[in-house]
């Protein structure tokens, strides 16, 4: 029996898989492996405490698991798949040694989709782009629920794909979240519908190479390959547009844009304060659907009403009804460290999206706001600021910036943006944040927001994005209290 002839209900005794890394991923691939009757081995370089735990688990049902330096350089003999996590570039010296060999490569997402349960398949929306994914994944699962669908939010968020698929009791709909790494190891996914919700400068530390921008577009636009029913796509971002253009899907589906303007037949978008469905009705060349109105959204902000229009555009394809759409995201509040608001001092108020970790997300959440004094920094991942800055140099009253990369904000800054002034926090110890909270006080005025995107990763002085959003929402409580 062939690799392409397995499958959930079929025997994998005899099939040597290796999985690179012992992440949540990782780990999720080699127990279904195990699991499945497969000889797994599980290589990594380092792993943590908890890892090493599930490692062990791992060697107990049968696996072997070697973790240290060196251990992911080297491909065994007689291998027959190799599953990679996510994170790990074709460049690597596995993968390139299987390319060699002619091992095929797959990642967590193509191994689940592997294993769907033929009698119970249930239907994958799937969601990538460079922002806003996981908001508009966990919008979409709320909708499903509302609609008393059986769904999972699943993939780059929540739960590994590969268990959700494996669950005994099958779900209806798996909305799933897609990373552009997830993407390049996925080969014959064929989602029910799919959507990009944006493309932007990110991750060019992993797509490197003059072609770099252009092959995360590409790895992007792999989610609308074999598409069923609709591909979703961002009127205001041609790239998206362009990559349904491209796309071989099955005949019949249809692409359907959505806009914070008024939508166009075939597209959802806003007419006046309304969330209205042009795509997914009867007549659509003269009638529209009510979904919700801008009240029924935890946030107004432009991109947090997009990534609502484009849940809603998913759930319409497989039948939900409006008013499903409309509980689904009134009922929906979002994670922590998406344009929350902290505290508001002295008429200022204070709003963390540490969430905000590269130029684009940052401009989204700049863009929602009249006067700002931003605070941004971290590390930028190859990003460039200029695009940024010359967008929204009219809201700022002023900028406050910290973290390793700082310097190519403060650069741009003076190109594009040189009266607007500019604060730089030195050091990374515990009271950098007190000093960053402080010195953006001492630009605001009152009726301004202070804000917190920094359009970069946070790895340089924070454990990640929510512990410098703790950190920063700590600190203005302290600020607040004295």
């Amino acid at each position: 029996m062939t690799l392409d002839e397995l499958g959930r209900h079929t025997s994998w005794d005899g099939v040597r898989a290796v999985v690179i890394g012992i992440g949540v991923s990782g780990f999720a691939a080699a127990d279904t492996l195990t699991h499945l009757g497969a000889r797994v081995t599980v290589l990594a370089e380092t792993a943590t405490d908890a890892q090493r735990e599930k490692a062990h688990l791992l060697e107990i049902l049968g696996a072997t698991v070697r973790i240290g330096p060196g251990e992911t350089s080297r491909l065994p003999e007689g291998v027959d798949v190799l599953v990679t996590s996510p994170g790990v570039p074709p460049t690597a010296p596995l993968l390139v040694e299987a390319a060699r060999r002619g091992v095929p490569v797959w990642g967590e997402v193509e191994l689940a989709w592997r294993l769907r349960d033929p009698e119970h398949p249930g239907a994958w929306l799937c969601v990538t782009g460079t922002n806003g994914k996981t908001t508009t994944v966990q919008m979409l699962d709320a909708i499903l629920k509302a609609a008393g669908l059986s769904s999972v939010a699943c993939g780059n968020v929540g739960l590994p794909i590969v268990e959700a698929v494996m669950d005994p009791a099958p779900y209806a709909v798996y909305a799933v979240e897609l990373s552009s790494f997830q993407l390049h190891y996925t080969s014959t996914m064929s989602a029910h519908a799919a959507a990009v919700l944006n493309v932007a400068e990110d991750h060019l530390d992993w797509y490197v190479g003059p072609d770099g921008m252009a092959d995360y577009a590409a790895d992007k636009g792999r989610i609308f390959e074999r598409v069923q029913l609709a591909c979703v796509y961002n009127v205001a971002d041609p790239v998206t547009e362009q990559l349904v253009r491209d796309a071989d899907v099955v005949e019949g589906a249809q692409a359907v844009g959505f806009t914070l303007g008024t939508p166009a037949p075939g597209m959802v978008g806003l007419v006046e304060d309304v969330l209205a469905d042009r795509a997914f009705v009867e007549e659509r060349e003269h009638a529209a659907a009510e979904l919700c109105t801008l009240a029924d959204l935890a946030s107004p902000a432009p991109h947090f009403v997009a990534n609502a229009l484009a849940a809603a555009a998913l759930a319409r394809s497989v039948g939900v009804p409006p008013e499903a759409v409309r509980d689904g995201l009134r009922s929906f509040t979002p994670d922590g460290h998406r344009i929350a608001e902290v505290a508001e001092v002295a008429g200022v108020r204070y709003v963390d999206d540490s969430k905000a970790t590269n130029p684009h997300a940052a401009a989204s959440s700049l863009q929602a706001y009249d006067r700002v004094v931003w605070v941004a920094g971290g590390l930028a991942k190859g990003a460039t600021f200029d695009d940024l800055v010359a967008r929204v140099r009219d809201r700022l009253r002023g900028v406050v910036l910290l973290g390793r990369d700082r310097a190519v904000i403060a650069e741009a800054l003076a190109r594009h943006a040189p009266d607007v002034p500019v604060i730089e926090v030195d050091g990374g110890d515990t009271s950098v944040m007190d000093r960053v909270v402080g010195a953006a006080a001492e630009l605001a005025q009152p009726g301004d927001t202070v804000l917190l995107a920094p359009g970069c990763a946070s790895m340089d002085m924070f454990a990640n994005y929510g512990a410098r959003g703790d950190a920063f929402a700590e600190s203005v409580r302290r600020f607040g209290g004295r």
